[in-house]
């Protein structure tokens, strides 16, 4: 809660610009909880510095401003962005064959699960502009779908918990484990339809 009560001291005093911009911080893998920057734009918002659905506003479009940004540094700088100082300290060349193959193996489903990793979501993002096999589009479509879930979680919860720490922080541990099984639930519903897709071209291909 240290954490938080620092970010809302910062954003009270800057506004909006503020948290976009620690929201950008975040898309670029700086250690800067993505989960406790929302919920601190919302705290400011429940304490009248800020209207609570205009920090919805500029939460979305904080991430999704940085994770494009990522997107589009690895679409266009390929493999080579591993040379970059910046990238280099969240994207080992290990890791990078790692998400790689996971990439490989899931797909476009990754990229909406990524949103609910921590730790994760640069590195997926970079990956998956590197590989030039997705579209910007699908991109921002799929991440755009994602931050629709978490975002709105987050701001609002910091907005009706302003005035409450420890009925903030109990959900603040909740919401943070719940994101994780929303994902969950996700992976293995897009996995399911995966399955019966490759499933049912099998018979259409065996029938023929």
């Amino acid at each position: 809660m240290e954490l938080l009560e620092r970010l809302v001291t910062v954003f009270a005093e800057n506004g909006y610009l503020a948290v976009f911009l620690a929201l950008l911080l975040c898309g670029a893998g700086v250690p800067l909880p993505e989960d406790i920057t929302l919920v601190a734009g919302g705290v400011i918002a429940g304490l009248g510095y800020a209207n609570v659905h205009t920090m919805f506003g500029v939460g979305m479009a904080g991430v999704l401003v940085g994770d494009s940004g990522m997107f589009l540094l690895g679409h266009h700088f390929g493999a080579r962005i591993l040379k970059l100082r910046f990238v280099a300290r969240v994207l080992t060349p290990e890791r990078y064959a790692k998400v790689q193959h996971k990439f490989e193996r899931y797909g476009n489903r990754l990229m909406f699960i990524a949103r609910f990793l921590p730790g994760m979501r640069t590195a997926v993002f970079i990956t998956a502009g590197s590989t030039h096999r997705v579209s910007f589009l699908r991109f921002f479509l799929l991440d755009g779908l994602a931050a629709l879930i978490s975002v709105p979680i987050w701001v609002y919860l910091g907005y009706f918990g302003a005035d409450n720490h420890e009925w903030l922080a109990m959900w603040i541990h909740r919401g943070q484990h719940g994101l994780w099984l929303v994902g969950g639930i996700a992976l293995v519903v897009a996995l399911v339809l995966w399955w019966r897709h490759k499933r049912r071209v099998a018979c259409e291909s065996g029938s023929r």
